[in-house]
């Protein structure tokens, strides 16, 4: 039984061999490896739990039906990424709503937790940074979603996209220049962050 700790990218190909052989640990193994992040994307693009853990299951329910067409000398996070930004999508076109507001975002910093109106006030700034990124574009937004919120690399991020990196820096330079325009335009309580 593997422990259910980080994997490496050597362990994780491994992993991936012994999987399509049909061995259940091996496929829990990389489960539990990436399925916080597989979760934070669908809940980042669907902000609904239910739905987002729906998705998550779906994509690990693909991933495994096409296992055996993945190659194992690539990361396996990228194609996750991809496969679970994919079917959140089209959850979302085939329920035909958006979603409005970030409910839980991460884990709120510890020293602004030791008052409630500093607990407050980070969430009402997180709130207020959700709702501005959802003003832009998806595309702007999923390249946000994943170098800052999900905070991968560059290069992760560029995989997930099936992108060049220098692509990544573009897109993320663009994204965040609308941003500020939104956020300069139409959420003064975030202005102070912009210029710290």
């Amino acid at each position: 039984m593997y422990c259910l700790a980080y994997v490496s990218e050597s362990n994780e190909a491994d992993l991936i061999s012994r999987a399509r052989a049909g061995e259940a640990a091996a496929w829990e193994a990389l489960v539990h490896n990436h399925e916080e992040r597989v979760f934070r994307l669908a809940y980042l693009m669907l902000a609904d739990p239910d739905e987002a853990q729906d998705v998550a299951q779906d994509t690990f329910i693909r991933a495994h039906q096409h296992l055996s067409s993945f190659d194992n000398q690539r990361p396996l996070q990228p194609w996750l990424l991809r496969i679970t930004a994919n079917l959140a999508r089209n959850r979302r076109r085939s329920i035909g709503r958006y979603w409005f507001a970030l409910q839980r975002l991460g884990r709120p910093d510890l020293e602004l937790r030791r008052t409630t109106e500093a607990s407050a006030l980070n969430r009402e700034g997180l709130e207020a940074l959700w709702r501005a990124v959802r003003r832009l574009s998806e595309p702007d937004q999923r390249v946000i979603y994943l170098r800052y919120f999900l905070e991968l690399t560059e290069a992760e991020t560029a995989a997930a996209l099936e992108v060049a990196p220098g692509t990544v820096k573009s897109r993320l330079h663009r994204a965040l220049a609308r941003l500020r325009t939104i956020i300069e335009r139409d959420f003064p309580e975030l202005r102070e962050g912009l210029y710290a």
